[in-house]
């Protein structure tokens, strides 16, 4: 049986329900975007008759219930009304045409570059009844209804008034489906101009008043889960909507806001979760989409383990999953249930990543790294301050920052490693085999010499590395982490700089990798300039507000792992070896496996034991 019907409806009936408020949006939809080039070439096409498009509405009264609003810019002067069908698709046309051809006031658009614009929009009929000008008739004016030039002083046109606007004969396209005030005013005015009003309006408000607009309408019986479908499917403006708006829509349904739950309403005095996640500086940019995935990650956990309880076997076995479609089935009772314990998880995960020296978004490798990891620290609590289980959890970690394992899709990953971590931190490995992300991760150790981009997610975990170890910068008396504590302008800079590489020779890809970078501040980068290291280092240690020994610069230069002697001589290449050596070391110290070495380098790598010889 058929749960929809498909016919034409006169569009001012269509306009005036609108703003009756018999018909009106789900409050899951998207706000009005549409700008001023938009609006006027939807009124073309409606003068033309053209179709514009059909329009798909929800009966409301049955079982699936939707947060409703108004059409932009329509007002009611007692309580909202209860709507009898929701616009599902064709929110910007009909959000359009209501304030331009049905409210008497500025209609709320936007200019080319998405600013905020009011405009009244009309018609220069002289104009319009000139063959195939039809286009070149229709302009908007600015709020006041004058047309300036000069910077505003001049005045080009004024349709202020009515009397104006017959004196322009320019026709306020709010009057085109009911204009006898204005026809009224035309005999009082310009009754000379009345037969040439009257083919206008027979040529181009007749096509507006007698416009049939295609409509679809679902039924009420349509389930919930085939309106979410529909909705996903066809109101999408080219847009895919994201899995927290189909969520959103969802819950919606039983009458629960989860964009009020996540990014809080000072309308409703709803305080969002985003926003006590955001008081950890590392979660700023965790997205909704993350925490239902922890949630979805959850949720199919445990229905996972009650299939196991009741005897089922092979494919009846629900799988743990934080795909798309794992997270749209979720429901509101699912929601309700573990996003206190989700919340927690991920306050959690961003005291773990302070342990692990990273303290802003900007310095996270992957951002859904944190999602199993949240997961994880939602069920173990604080036992992941145990020194076997933190050890394990960072492990787990480092390999998959340093093995690049956590870009592009990954759902599958995040749900595998969910379930092997939960088994291998909790028994300790008697039970749980080691998670397939350690298993995986492997470092190459040519990926140093392409490493150039501090976007990268191994970049950043290099970084973080050198940086955890105690490397203090090479003028200020202070390791970098208290310096970016302070406020203090750092960045990653050459250690050879690149004046001096260029004029070397050295290829661009050479200097320009991260074994020849490192993190220090302004003041000491404007010291090296364009200056061999032995000059520079001089430099610095003699400069009078810093006045250090060699043995004291050298110490600062082992922190960053820096070799010394091939530095102080400018020796380029055993510099940029012994260096890559001593990354190395740090890579195999934080995935507690050995790099992947080039062939013609792997008998030459000292182990973590010889660290001490690397740096000096």
């Amino acid at each position: 049986m058929s749960t929809f019907d498909s016919t034409k409806l006169p569009l001012p009936q269509v306009l005036k329900d609108i703003t009756d408020g018999v018909i009106q949006l789900p409050d899951f939809q998207r706000g009005w975007v549409w700008d001023d080039e938009h609006v006027k070439s939807l009124l073309i096409s409606i003068a033309r008759s053209f179709p514009v498009g059909a329009v798909m509405m929800l009966d409301t009264g049955g079982e699936v219930r939707f947060q409703v609003r108004p059409v932009e810019n329509v007002e009611f002067s007692g309580g909202l009304p209860e709507p009898e069908k929701l616009i599902l698709d064709g929110q910007q046309r009909l959000t359009s045409l209501t304030q331009v051809l049905a409210l008497d006031k500025p209609v709320k658009t936007f200019d080319p570059k998405g600013k905020a614009i009011d405009r009244h929009y009309y018609i220069d009929i002289a104009l319009a009844l000139e063959e195939d000008r039809l286009e070149d008739a229709f302009i908007s004016v600015p709020a006041d209804r004058m047309i300036k030039t000069n910077f505003d002083r001049d005045i080009v046109m004024d349709l202020s008034t009515t009397e104006m606007e017959i004196k322009n004969f320019h026709f306020p396209c709010s009057q085109i489906l009911s204009s006898d005030d204005w026809e009224e005013a035309l005999h009082e005015h310009a009754p000379n101009r009345f037969g040439e009003f009257m083919k206008f309006r027979k040529q181009v408000l007749a096509a507006f008043r007698s416009y049939q607009l295609p409509a679809i309408t679902l039924g009420k019986a349509t389930s919930k889960e085939a309106v979410c479908l529909v909705f996903e499917k066809v109101n999408t403006g080219g847009v895919p909507l994201s899995v927290f708006e189909l969520v959103t829509a969802t819950f919606a349904a039983d009458n629960f806001n989860l964009r009020d739950d996540w990014y809080g309403s000072r309308l409703r005095k709803v305080e969002g979760r985003v926003e006590r996640l955001s008081k950890e500086p590392i979660l700023k940019g965790i997205e909704p989409a993350d925490f239902l995935q922890a949630i979805s990650i959850l949720q199919s956990s445990e229905r996972r383990k009650a299939d196991i309880a009741a005897g089922k076997t092979g494919k009846q076995i629900s799988a743990v999953s934080a795909k798309r479609a794992t997270v749209l089935s979720l429901s509101l009772a699912d929601y309700q249930s573990w996003a206190p314990a989700v919340e927690a998880g991920f306050i959690l995960a961003a005291k773990f990543m302070r342990k692990q020296c990273f303290f802003t978004g900007r310095e996270l490798p992957y951002r859904t790294q944190l999602v199993p990891l949240a997961a994880v620290l939602s069920q173990i609590e604080n036992r992941w301050l145990e020194p076997k289980i933190y050890d394990r959890l960072s492990k787990w970690f480092w390999c998959g920052v340093l093995g690049e394992l956590y870009g592009g899709a990954v759902e599958t990953r995040i749900a595998n490693d969910y379930e092997e971590l939960m088994r291998w931190v909790i028994d300790g490995g008697e039970n749980g085999d080691t998670p397939r992300t350690i298993g995986d991760a492997a470092f190459q150790e040519s990926r140093l010499d392409s490493l150039r981009s501090r976007n990268s997610a191994a970049y950043k975990g290099l970084n973080v590395l050198i940086l955890r170890e105690g490397a203090k910068d090479f003028f200020w008396k202070a390791t970098i982490q208290e310096l970016e504590n302070e406020d203090a302008s750092l960045d990653i800079h050459h250690i050879f700089p690149r004046a001096w590489c260029e004029d070397a020779g050295i290829p661009a890809n050479t200097f320009n990798s991260i074994v020849n970078k490192t993190p220090i501040s302004y003041k000491a980068n404007r010291m090296i300039g364009r200056k061999a290291p032995s000059e520079y280092l001089g430099a610095l240690q003699t400069h009078k507000q810093v006045g250090l020994d060699d043995a004291e610069m050298n110490a600062i230069l082992a922190s960053h792992r820096i070799p010394v002697q091939p530095l102080r001589s400018d020796s380029f290449g055993e510099f940029y070896s012994a260096r890559k050596s001593n990354l190395l070391q740090l890579v195999e110290i934080a995935m507690g496996k050995s790099p992947q070495l080039d062939q013609s380098n792997s008998d030459d790598l000292p182990s973590p034991s010889a660290e001490h010889d690397a740096l000096v």
